[in-house]
């Protein structure tokens, strides 16, 4: 009898205490590009002593996908302590069902139809503004106030008084999560944590006042407790605005750069009756050019980079076997891009998007099933809605000689916050 073969490991960048790979990996937008040029397309690495394989394309995350039972959500540790130990997010096996299930009602068919009137009502304020706003403005700087007052005010009814405060302190949490993992005073991690702590105290000064979880239960059919109630709410704060925000400003962006895109989604956008109810809110759906947009923006830049797993049994990827215990990084951006799946991968080309739908594990901007984010249809809504007004409603002009590279984490952001001059429409619906 042959003796058995060795489990076949991925090729290593040789870190070992991987020190200077979190740098690179914080700093460098494409730290993983290089490794899977030079290593291919599965790869293993160190940061800041934590093995960590990266994976891109969509060959291999089918297989990953093949092999959930094996996974695990994971997160960096620095990351886990800032979403909450009882956040779903930090949640596996039942646990994590149980909060999904308590959770995703929020995002039902039936609760979007009544987000959509208040979302509208946003959108006319935002589009108002910023016409009315001194020229040129950074539209970075609108987006993620809209966004916000979305998931605060529409979907979980806090009032300008209960919002006072969360917005800024939001902002610098959200600005620790992947930063260095370093809490010295004045580091952005420890500024973090102590925003966190005032936002918790403020989310557990509002349960009272808020419904919209009020049944929730845990894995054994218990009501859930305040402090778990509370890292559910900044759960949602996070994911129905940062990520969010980050795709209205790059749509923007990128219909600006390529601007034979915008007649031939003008024409579609300017018979939507405004605002959308009933059977116009159920065609935005179905509009063909705007949805081809959107997709096509969430492909060429995903609202995250990627996720975590951590295997938790041996993976098999090709040749290469991920022992147990090893955590996962799949490069959603990467995986994109696929030259084998999309022709000119790098061009943003939102017709390829009416041309059929891509390979599932090839289109993954939302992440992996069963952590699928909860807030797809909410900020697939969003989308719609915004990119509809604005174009109803404004034209708009990129400023020339601005720095529009993308800062990646923890959701990708122009430096520049798209500097734009805007002018309203006179024929406006």
């Amino acid at each position: 009898m042959p003796p058995a073969v060795p489990p076949q490991a991925p090729p290593h960048t040789g870190a070992v205490s991987g020190v200077l790979e979190l740098l690179a990996f914080l700093r460098d937008p494409g730290f993983a590009g290089r490794r899977f040029a030079e290593l291919g397309d599965v790869f293993e690495t160190v940061l800041a002593g934590q093995p960590q394989v990266f994976v891109r394309g969509a060959g291999p995350v089918a297989e990953l996908m093949t092999q959930a039972a094996a996974l695990e959500g994971w997160w960096p540790p620095s990351v886990s302590e800032l979403l909450g130990r009882n956040s779903l997010a930090n949640r596996n096996g039942e646990a994590h069902m149980a909060r999904r299930r308590a959770v995703g009602r929020l995002f039902s068919a039936q609760a979007l139809k009544g987000y959509a009137p208040g979302i509208a009502r946003i959108c006319d304020k935002v589009a108002s503004g910023i016409a009315a706003a001194p020229q040129p403005l950074a539209l970075a700087e609108w987006m993620r106030p809209f966004a916000f007052e979305v998931i605060a005010e529409v979907v979980l009814g806090l009032s300008p008084a209960g919002r006072q405060g969360l917005y800024e302190d939001f902002e610098i949490w959200t600005s620790g999560l992947f930063s260095l993992p370093i809490a010295y005073p004045t580091s952005r991690l420890a500024r973090a944590k102590a925003a966190r702590r005032r936002l918790i105290s403020r989310i557990h000064g509002l349960l009272p006042c808020l419904s919209v979880l009020v049944g929730a239960c845990d894995e054994a059919g218990l009501p859930l407790q305040d402090a778990d109630l509370a890292d559910q709410l900044l759960l949602l704060l996070f994911a129905g605005y940062e990520t969010t925000a980050s795709s209205l400003t790059l749509l923007v962006l990128l219909l600006l750069q390529h601007p034979s895109t915008i007649p031939w989604l003008q024409q579609e956008v300017d018979a939507v009756p405004w605002p959308p109810s009933g059977a116009g809110l159920e065609q935005l759906e179905t509009l063909p050019r705007l949805n081809a947009v959107i997709k096509e923006v969430l492909r060429l830049v995903p609202p995250v980079g990627g996720f975590f797993r951590r295997a938790i049994a041996p993976v098999q990827l090709g040749p290469y076997t991920i022992a147990a215990g090893r955590v996962i990084q799949v490069d959603i951006s990467a995986t994109q891009r696929d030259g084998q799946v999309f022709t000119e991968p790098e061009a943003f080309r939102p017709e390829r998007q009416l041309e059929g739908p891509a390979p599932g594990a090839a289109y993954i901007p939302f992440g992996l099933a069963p952590r699928v984010c909860l807030g797809r249809p909410l900020a697939e809504l969003e989308l719609r809605l915004l990119t509809v007004r604005l174009l109803q409603t404004l034209r708009f002009s990129l400023q020339p000689d601005q720095d529009l590279s993308l800062d990646m984490i923890p959701t990708p952001r122009p430096r520049s916050g798209v500097l734009v001059r805007a002018a309203a429409k006179q024929s406006a619906p």
